[in-house]
């Protein structure tokens, strides 16, 4: 049974891990270089700060949201509004993104001063209980300050691969260009070690971190369920996320995966999954796969072992298993034995 303290649990110890690498990565770097330790660890600070500081620029100029004027969509505000209230947090500010993918996110510096962002096309193709369950869903996030820790801890992996990328490209045009004797073939076999080293590290860090992030979708599922009372919900609009986002000519920005709640590039895995066994779930035979169909569909792969390959490296649990925990939270619910002290119970 889970609980929130074991979220922050989990928290710590990829948090520690990472620091152990990161610290002995520098540390090898500086060591193999024979410069200063401590500078290192200055610019590695400079580096997340930043990403820190422009992050939410990045993410308003890359979406091209624009910011909800007060009584422009009241349904809109006063869902976010209410579910905000009920979880005794500042209502967020909203924004609409011009897409046609149904798909929603948050982003922020702080807590206090965070966005919630709908794509058009999720107003669209979802009906108003399943907008509620992802409204639910995206304040689990700022409740547990994903979209904060996810930007700090994304830019430890992607600090790795630039300097792995940058010592290749210097070791390998530096290793054409001297001679075996001369002291720059030595500086360039030094920094192809370092690009080794990097690339090990920026690998091991993308682990750790979408290991994370998969864990923080599910409970964010599991706080909509308790915010908005209706897991139901959330399980069809997941369902219809899912299609929606498979059908996506361009995926999202590949920074920016973990901030949405459906991931494009696993959406198209998984309903290409479900359509190599259409004859077994078009009900009707009438050739097409229905919302219904594909719910269904999508209930019964998540009983099954389903894997993907690449499965590590994916930011998304698969819909079919975050469909199985929603589906066992409605089933306790029925019990009526469900309270918020086992809102994480089942994750």
């Amino acid at each position: 049974m889970a609980t929130l303290a074991q979220l922050k649990l989990a928290m710590i110890v990829p948090n520690l891990l990472l620091g152990i690498i990161f610290a002995a990565f520098l540390t090898a770097i500086m060591f193999i270089l024979n410069l200063s330790l401590i500078w290192a660890f200055i610019l590695a600070g400079i580096f997340i700060l930043v990403q820190y500081l422009i992050g939410p620029a990045m993410v308003r100029a890359s979406t091209r949201l624009r910011y909800l004027k007060v009584g422009e969509n009241p349904w809109l505000e006063s869902a976010v509004t209410e579910l905000a209230q009920k979880s005794g947090m500042q209502t967020p500010k909203i924004a609409v993104v011009p897409d046609s993918t149904p798909n929603a996110f948050v982003f922020g510096r702080t807590s206090g001063d965070a966005t919630l962002a709908v794509h058009e096309g999720l107003l669209q193709q979802l009906n108003k209980d399943e907008v509620r369950g992802v409204i639910g869903h995206e304040l689990g996030h700022i409740r547990h300050k994903d979209f904060l820790i996810m930007t700090a801890l994304s830019s430890l992996p992607l600090l790795a691969y630039l300097i792995f990328r940058v010592t290749f490209q210097v070791a390998w045009v530096g290793g054409r260009t001297t001679r075996k004797k001369d002291e720059g073939a030595g500086l360039a076999a030094a920094l192809f070690v370092i690009s080794i080293l990097a690339y090990v590290v920026y690998i091991i860090a993308l682990v750790c971190v979408m290991r994370l992030s998969r864990l923080r979708e599910h409970y964010a599922d599991a706080y909509s369920a308790y915010v908005t009372g209706a897991p139901r919900d959330l399980e069809s609009a997941l369902t219809k996320i899912t299609y929606g986002l498979s059908l996506a000519p361009h995926p999202e920005r590949e920074g920016a995966r973990t901030l949405y709640i459906g991931d494009p590039a696993l959406a198209k895995l998984e309903v290409q999954g479900i359509v190599s066994k259409k004859q077994e779930y078009d009900l009707d035979k009438d050739g097409v796969l229905d919302e219904r169909e594909l719910e269904l569909a999508m209930e019964k792969e998540a009983k099954s072992r389903w894997l993907t390959v690449n499965r590590w490296f994916q930011t998304h649990p698969a819909t079919f298993s975050r469909i199985l925990l929603l589906r066992e939270i409605e089933n306790e619910m029925a019990t009526g034995k469900y309270s918020n002290d086992r809102m994480y119970a089942r994750i």
